[in-house]
């Protein structure tokens, strides 16, 4: 039989349907059944990786995808900055990628070109323990999923053990008030620490959201009301003033790859960072000693009195000017195949934070202290639009850098404090509109 003959046979579709175990436990739960398109071929838009390991696991899993099928997957990559742009791109001219890996709430942005995937997505939350909330949330409008929750990159703060020891700490300070101490101690010592003010996508803004909400900040209440003009900004911005002090020049223009790089080359000794800064140092013999000494922990407690983090997070959209909606459903399914999906879990290391509880268990948590302050990113983490609604409004202000550039801007002597705020609020009341 030809492949695709065998594809439409049972036990293809089958095999596409994701079928099969987690951790050795039959699912009985089943999946609906994709049939590809007459000749069809896919091209998907990711994110350029961070982690070796992780590339290679899905790339794996899509050349199996190719053998099973026949149907070739093309994989284009772009900065972490590029992604957006130019599947925004895609989605409003109505050619280009078929799929695309999207950050945050992107879908929002253009929810009425996306493939409806709740056929896929229920299937997968009942046979897979359930979607986190969070991650539920960046992909659904109403009851209906716009995309696939693919995954939450988890932030956390990596540091050099001997040279938080040697500026006088013996263990990492849990509350704000302790982290500002150990930076200004750190920075006396010539081992400064440095976090992202420029237009990251996923350091820049998990470092902004966590100023602001952990002194109680929001940009929106509940109702989507702009609310950011509020003591509690204020607060949070005289905080990051005093942390930037500390920081080595330049970090108001650092994109996502700045911090890692700084850190690698010793001019800085404290960043908050995925699971990818320990392993570039691992994997390098000639970074062994940093390798050893770097620590990971989570982010300070502020005074709202718990911890709140942001968390990159990613969806799988298909969009719908694809000729081939089917076989692009059929290859997320094969991805979300448990023994793929865990496999890729486990080649990211600790990298990628799985959407669906049934995946917690996975081995790479347990295997590596470094992976623990990551192992719970899906779990903890809080929605960029926090306290209002996701939609377009969030989209937009996040694509923006809204919140990132009111910081940069305080932080720098740009603006005064109530200025930077002032212009917040204007730019957010653009699209958070009464």
């Amino acid at each position: 039989m030809r492949r695709r003959d065998l594809l439409k046979s049972s036990a293809g579709l089958a095999a596409l349907a994701g079928l099969g175990g987690l951790g050795g436990r039959a699912f009985a739960q089943e999946m609906p059944t994709f049939t590809p398109e007459e000749g069809a071929s896919l091209r998907l838009l990711r994110w350029v990786p961070f982690v070796a390991g992780e590339e290679e696991a899905w790339n794996a899993n899509t050349q199996a995808f190719t053998e099973a099928t026949g149907i070739q997957v093309q994989i284009d990559q772009e900065s972490w900055e590029d992604v957006r742009p130019k599947a925004a791109v895609a989605a409003n001219v109505g050619s280009g990628p078929d799929m695309v890996m999207s950050w945050f709430d992107d879908p929002f942005q253009y929810p009425d070109k996306l493939v409806d995937v709740t056929d896929l997505c229920t299937a997968l939350g009942e046979r897979d323990g359930g979607w986190y909330d969070g991650l539920r949330a960046y992909a659904t409008q109403g009851d209906r999923f716009i995309a696939v929750p693919l995954c939450a990159i988890g932030n956390a703060i990596c540091y050099r053990d001997s040279h938080m020891q040697a500026a006088g700490f013996t263990e990492f300070p849990s509350d704000t008030a302790g982290f500002l101490e150990l930076c200004k101690a750190m920075q006396a010592n010539g081992t400064p620490a440095g976090f992202p003010h420029g237009k990251a996508v996923g350091d820049g803004n998990n470092y902004a959201h966590w100023l602001l909400w952990s002194h109680g900040g929001m940009t929106v209440d509940e109702n989507g009301q702009v609310v950011i003009d509020s003591p509690e900004t204020r607060a949070a911005i005289e905080y990051a003033k005093q942390l930037y002090a500390t920081f080595i020049p330049g970090t108001e223009s650092w994109l996502d790859i700045n911090n890692n790089r700084a850190f690698l080359a010793g001019e800085i000794s404290l960043t908050a960072n995925g699971v990818s800064l320990y392993y570039a140092a691992k994997n390098d013999p000639a970074m062994a000693e940093i390798a050893e000494d770097i620590r990971t922990t989570n982010l300070p407690i502020g005074p709202v009195g718990e911890s709140v983090e942001l968390h990159q997070t990613s969806t799988i959209n298909i969009f719908q000017h694809t000729p081939y909606p089917n076989a692009a459903k059929a290859y997320v399914a094969w991805m979300f195949q448990p023994d793929n999906f865990n496999r890729w879990l486990e080649g990211a290391s600790a990298y990628c934070c799985q959407p669906l509880r049934a995946y917690e268990s996975n081995p790479v948590w347990s295997s590596n202290p470094i992976h623990v302050p990551y192992s719970k990113a899906s779990a903890s983490l809080r929605t960029n639009g926090y306290a209002g609604p996701l939609g377009p409004a969030s989209a937009g202000a996040m694509a923006d850098y809204v919140l990132v550039d009111m910081f940069a801007e305080a932080v720098t002597g740009q603006r005064t404090t109530d200025d930077a705020i002032a212009n917040a609020v204007r730019r957010l009341e653009r699209y958070y509109r009464s």
